[in-house]
């Protein structure tokens, strides 16, 4: 018996469109079922940040090419970039739904701060962003040294008049003197000596000593003159040891102090000490020894021009008993009265 059946020559091709067809669909389904996956998922991702835009210009509105933007979140995370040479800037990455602290900086300008927040899938685009130019900050330090502060209270006692045209340049008004160099000292005493004024003075103590015969010089225009020469080297030598080869060798001031607060009493003790007691270069009280020292050395110096009857231990502590009272005097005289009259200079 004969078997008609047989394979067809058209049955592998037909099973290889089969599995082509299938091959298909699978791929065609792959397709349908990630598409959506894939805009889902780009979709989530949208709504998870969001963009922050913004341009930085000064005053003028013009733009400030590299100024540091600084996006600083509350969990530590931060953002930064360079604005561009139109002054702008952009955060494409910004996490939505949460404050960020915007800082902008540039050199030269003053730091602008602010807080932001952007919501998912949004450009935020902030209006320009002025910074203000710092101002520029100047420390000027002031600085001087007591030696030029005492220079201008110098000056200023230099400028003491009594009755508008007797110096008073010995005496310290200021609240606050700064002690005087040795250089100081020595001017002071070279322009009191060579002041018309103080030749008046001389003249006029030898005009007391010419009425009360003393020293023993002759009288008249002769007797005069030599009271006048005498009176005068005595008055340099007390005032080149007492006003400045002494205070510059012992650190004391020869100034008086005025005082002008107190009870009457505590003023004229003021007064009346001041030719006992000084302060010396550092501030401290001590005791006077410049005048005591100027005054018995001009005392003891004089016996080389004085007439005999004149010279000897006698006349030396005479003379500077009389010296010393004459101090006493003047500073009293400057406590009460000669403040009243004197025009103070100004440093």
């Amino acid at each position: 018996m004969q078997n008609n059946s047989h394979t067809s020559p058209n049955r592998p091709l037909e099973v290889l469109l089969k599995l082509t067809h299938m091959l298909a669909l699978i791929a065609l389904g792959g397709v349908i079922l990630v598409v959506p996956v894939s805009a889902h998922s780009t979709e989530l991702a949208n709504t998870k940040t969001g963009s922050i835009l913004g341009t930085v210009v000064d005053t003028s509105d013009d733009p400030i090419p590299g100024a540091t933007v600084v996006l600083q979140g509350p969990a530590g995370d931060r953002l930064t970039v360079v604005t561009k040479d139109d002054g702008g800037f952009a955060f494409h990455e910004a996490t939505s739904g949460i404050a960020y602290q915007m800082t902008v900086t540039a050199e030269g300008f003053a730091e602008w701060t602010s807080s932001i927040a952007v919501e998912p899938g949004q450009e935020n685009t902030l209006a320009d962003i002025k910074l203000r130019i710092l101002a520029v900050q100047r420390a000027v330090t002031v600085s001087y040294s007591s030696k030029e502060v005492a220079v201008q209270q110098l000056k200023a006692e230099e400028q003491q008049r009594i009755l508008r045209f007797i110096p008073n340049p010995y005496v310290v008004y200021d609240p606050h003197p700064e002690p005087l160099t040795a250089k100081m000292k020595f001017e002071l005493a070279y322009k009191d000596f060579t002041h018309p004024v103080f030749f008046v003075r001389v003249g006029a103590w030898a005009g007391v000593q010419q009425a009360n015969d003393t020293p023993k010089y002759r009288q008249g225009a002769i007797g005069y003159g030599e009271r006048f020469g005498a009176g005068l080297a005595d008055a340099t030598t007390e005032g080149l040891f007492g006003n400045a080869i002494l205070p510059s060798l012992l650190h004391q001031d020869p100034r008086y102090f005025y005082q002008g607060t107190g009870t009457k009493w505590s003023r004229a003790r003021h007064a009346m000490l001041a030719a006992f007691v000084c302060k010396g270069d550092n501030g401290a009280s001590q005791p006077n020894y410049s005048t005591w020292g100027g005054s018995l050395i001009a005392s003891s110096i004089s016996t080389t021009y004085y007439p005999d009857s004149n010279r000897g231990p006698g006349h030396v502590f005479r003379t500077f008993g009389i010296g010393m009272s004459l101090h006493v005097v003047s500073s009293l005289a400057q406590e009460f009265i000669f403040d009243k009259f004197t025009s103070r200079g100004k440093h």
